[in-house]
């Protein structure tokens, strides 16, 4: 079973509570459930989880969508350790914006 851990604790809490206070019931209850799932050990694939290799090894993206927004929360596996949530965000664009990787990459180094 796995411990999961956010870094810089109340601006990632600050930051899925300002993305989540719209969002529907059924929403929260699915991202509630997949971190469930990656507690109990669990590999999640797309579309639901998206591996992130090409920033950082073991980064992963937790992708939810509602109507027509979609939004990321960025983890991080250290096999055995813990799952880090390191940040969350409304998805505007295909990629990540510049500003959101040097936050995610800054706050890997404190791992």
């Amino acid at each position: 079973m796995w411990k999961f851990y956010t870094i810089l604790l109340l601006q990632v809490i600050h930051r899925l509570g300002n993305l989540f206070e719209g969002l529907s019931q059924s929403l929260q209850e699915d991202f509630l459930l997949a971190l469930d799932r990656l507690s109990q050990g669990e590999t999640l694939g797309m579309p639901l989880s998206k591996p992130l290799f090409n920033i950082a090894l073991g980064l992963h993206e937790l992708r939810f969508k509602e109507r027509r927004s979609i939004y990321r929360v960025f983890y991080f596996i250290k096999r055995g350790d813990a799952i880090y949530l390191v940040h969350a965000a409304q998805k505007k664009t295909e990629t990540i914006p510049d500003k959101d990787r040097r936050l995610i990459l800054r706050r890997l180094k404190e791992i």
